[in-house]
Parts: C-alpha cells; structure tokens; sequence
C-alpha cells in the first residue's frame, strides 16, 4: 500500500486535485452511483465488448493479438481470442485497441475524447485479476469515465470552442483515458484515497498519444487506447505496491497541465459539482463506425437518398462543417477522396457521404460499409471526386458540443438541395434507443461469437449490479474468433 498523504490531501477544498479525484472515486465505489449512471455505464460496456469482437478480424488485431501472445506471463485475465489468460495489463492492451479500432466507441463532446476505449478494458481486465463481481466493475467504470472526461474539459477553451490538446495534435482519449483507467484500475484492486491518487500520478507519467495518423495515415491511433489501458492497470498495480506519484501531479509546476498544455487549463472543470453532477450519462454513443466528425454528413446523405436523389443526379457536393474539423475529414483533400483502406475512409468526409448516398448498412452505415475493396471501388471514387469539404460559420456557433453538418447537393439539372443536420444522433438531444443499442451490439458480436455467447454477455452485463463471478463473461471472449 501507498505511503499515507498529508491532511491537505483528503479530497476537501483546498487539496491537489489529484486528491479530489481520488476521494470522488473511492466515494462512488464505497457508496454507489445513482441509477442513471449505472444504467449508462452497464451500455457502454455492452458496447466496448460488442466492439472489441467485431475489431478482432482486422489485421491490426491480429498483430497485437499475436504481439502479446509472445510476451507469455502470468495468466491473469481475459482478451478477445486469446484462449489463454495473460498478464492483466496485456489483456487490457488487447482489447483496448480492438475497442478502439473501429472507430465505432463513444464520444464525449465537447472535450471530444474516446472515454470507454480506454477505461473499460483497464476495469475488465481487473476487475478479473481481482475477482470482482458486477457491482464493483460498474463503480470503477463509472469513475474512470469520468475522471477521464473531467481531465479532458480542462483542457477545453470554451472561448475558442476547441480542445487544447486537440490543437496540439494530441489524443487527450488516450492520454486523459491512461488517468481514468488507473483509477478505475485501483478501486477494483481495492486501493484506498491515497492508493488511488498514487495511481493517478503514475499514469500521468505514461499518458500519450499523437494523432498525425488522423490526417496522413498509420494504424498507430489504433493502439493508443490500448496502451492507455496497459498504463492504466500498470500504474495501479504499481501503486498497490507502493510506487507513489506526485501530490500536485496535475496542476504542478512540472505537472501534466503543464507539461502538455503550457498550463493552460481551467480547473474549475474538475472539481464543479464532482460527485454531485456526472458527465456519464450524456457521452454520444456512436451509430456509425466512422469518425465522429463525418455523422452528420452521414446523415444529410441518407436524407438525400430519402428524397430520391441518388448518385447519377449529382453533380457536386459541399459539406460544411465546423472549421477545426475539416483537417481531419477534409484535408488533404485529395487524399481523403482518395482513401486506399477502409481505415483512412473513416476518416474521410467524401467517403462516408458517397457510401451513405449509395446506402449503407447498419443504422445507415456500418462495418461492411469500410472494406479496402470499396474504398478503392471506381463508384465511389467517382462520388467522392465530387464532394468538398468546408468550414461553415454555422457549424463553428454549435461545434463542440454538437458536430454539425450541412450537406449541399447540386444537381445534374441545376437545382440545389440542402439537408441540414445540427445535431448527433446517439447524443443526449437525439439518442439511440435500447432496441437500437443492442441491435449494434448483437451485429458486432456476432461477427466473433456464437448465439449464446452474446445472449450470456448481453444478460450478465444488462444485470451486471447483480453478478457476483464474471467468469462467464470473460470465458466468452476468449471463445472469439478473429
């Protein structure tokens, strides 16, 4: 166990926020999460096993998979095919790039982070190391989730309406998720405040994540959350024991605000209303798996298809969005009306509009829609040649907490057709429904898993506050195949 803290440090006022967060976590496992937050927190880690499965065929998968295969270990936990436990921190890299790699897991806006990627595969993997049962899991989620977020809106310039660490070219999922997946890591190995803060500090130490694969290419954004989930469990391991880590690790002078933001952030997002108000409940689930900018465009093409316009009675098309956002899906514009894979068309604002103008799969699209064959396919290279991507001053009064689209068609004949779409679907404003939920969960699972696998992962997560022996689960994703 961790060295005890000083006074200063017990989560009150006047204490580190590192300290603050630690108490908040340790509250909410001692004392339990009000309803809504255990609801959502049980549909997101329905989600991230739904995901991980499907993610398993991907060729990254299988190197990582093979990667950690070779390190052997102790056999600790569970990942995704692996038939053989392996080391806890291992499993948790698994599955969090195979969470991860579809780029079909929640969003929190406006912080724009990834938050279930990461923390959930830390808890999972243990969650098994430590045998805990369902209600212990729920709680360390809970907590990592939002620890996770609340790091990520302090680095948030609501002024400026954008991430600062985004305009670092930083992934604050993974480096905010590395935080958030040690905390929930050492709730479920039963560290106390000071435990849990210490683990939080030694993250710190081994957050990254660059996102230059986001506009040029590279799998390596694929592996981030993973090795968040690896720090994560490490950190908290370390911490149990007694590594320790910085009382001020976050807002000190060498700390990770400063060390990553200049110190620039707003702490205030941390500590307002924590314990009191949770960001849980109100992160986007994703309908389509393809980066979170393109969705709206998505969905202004599915109304075109709706309205009768198909791809022959196209003659351009412009989407608007939010300016920061037109790096990512917009430029190099050539390259991303050219993508080679399936993997750079989820990052590309002409793809995803021309595969959803042909009509997709899925809740409009979905994972069939993102082969190497189609984005190479002549058609759809054709419709992509004629779709720009421009910042609309609209989209930027709405961008972030919404990711707006405005889609307009010109036509062969010469008309104009505008579709505007202002908010997310999967979002608080326009949620996906249970039916809907599962229906995207039992279409990734079932992509790796038999019948009853995915009914035992779907009773025992949708009833997790009651499961005592996780086993089952945990014994159903190793039975995945990739």
């Amino acid at each position: 166990m961790a060295e005890h803290r000083p006074a200063a440090a017990t989560g009150s006022g006047d204490a580190p926020l590192s300290a603050r967060l630690a108490a908040f976590a340790t509250d909410a496992r001692d004392h339990g999460l009000p309803d809504e937050v255990a609801a959502s927190v049980r549909q997101r880690i329905l989600d991230i096993l739904g995901i991980c499965v499907a993610a398993a065929r991907l060729d990254t998968s299988r190197a990582v998979v093979q990667h950690v295969a070779d390190q052997g270990g102790a056999a600790q936990s569970s990942a995704v095919t692996l038939s053989d436990r392996v080391p806890a921190s291992q499993a948790a890299f698994v599955n969090g790039v195979l969470a991860h790699s579809l780029d079909y897991d929640d969003t929190h806006l406006p912080s724009i982070l990834h938050p279930s990627a990461s923390v959930v595969p830390a808890a999972l993997a243990t969650a098994e190391l430590a045998r805990s049962g369902g209600a212990a899991l729920q709680a360390a989620v809970a907590a990592g989730l939002e620890v996770t977020v609340r790091l990520g809106m302090a680095g948030y310039d609501r002024d400026a309406g954008n991430s600062l660490f985004f305009e670092r070219g930083q992934h604050a999922t993974s480096i905010c998720g590395a935080i958030g997946a040690a905390a929930a890591s050492a709730l479920l190995l039963g560290l106390d405040t000071d435990g849990v803060d210490d683990a939080i500090g030694i993250a710190v130490s081994m957050a990254s994540g660059l996102l230059e694969a986001n506009r040029t290419g590279g799998t390596v954004k694929r592996l981030h959350c993973g090795w968040a989930a690896h720090a994560g469990v490490s950190a908290a391991q370390l911490a149990s024991r007694g590594i320790t880590g910085p009382p001020t690790v976050l807002e000190g002078r060498f700390g990770f605000y400063q060390g990553f933001l200049d110190g620039e952030f707003h702490p205030e997002e941390i500590t307002d209303g924590l314990g009191d108000t949770w960001s849980v409940p109100d992160i986007h689930f994703k309908p389509y798996p393809a980066n979170h900018f393109t969705h709206t465009g998505i969905d202004g093409a599915v109304r075109l298809r709706e309205r009768g316009i198909g791809p022959d009675d196209v003659a351009a098309l412009r989407l608007g969005v939010a300016a920061p956002t037109v790096r990512t899906i917009g430029e190099p514009l050539d390259v991303k009306r050219t993508p080679d894979t399936g993997y750079q068309a989820q990052f590309s604002g002409p793809y995803t509009i021309a595969a959803a103008l042909l009509g997709g799969s899925g809740l409009a699209l979905g994972l069939d829609d993102f082969t190497d064959e189609l984005a190479r396919d002549p058609q759809r290279r054709a419709l992509m040649a004629k779709v720009d991507v421009v910042a609309d001053p609209r989209c930027d009064e709405r961008y972030p907490d919404e990711l707006p689209g405005v889609l307009t068609a010109t036509l062969t004949n010469g008309d104009e057709v505008v579709e505007e779409v202002w908010a997310n679907r999967g979002g608080p404003s326009r949620p996906l429904d249970a039916d809907e939920l599962a229906t995207k969960f039992r279409d990734n699972a079932l992509r790796g898993l038999d019948g009853d696998a995915v009914a035992i992962i779907e009773d025992q997560v949708f009833g997790l506050g009651q499961v005592g022996d996780l086993g089952p689960v945990m014994a159903a994703l190793r039975s995945s195949h990739g």
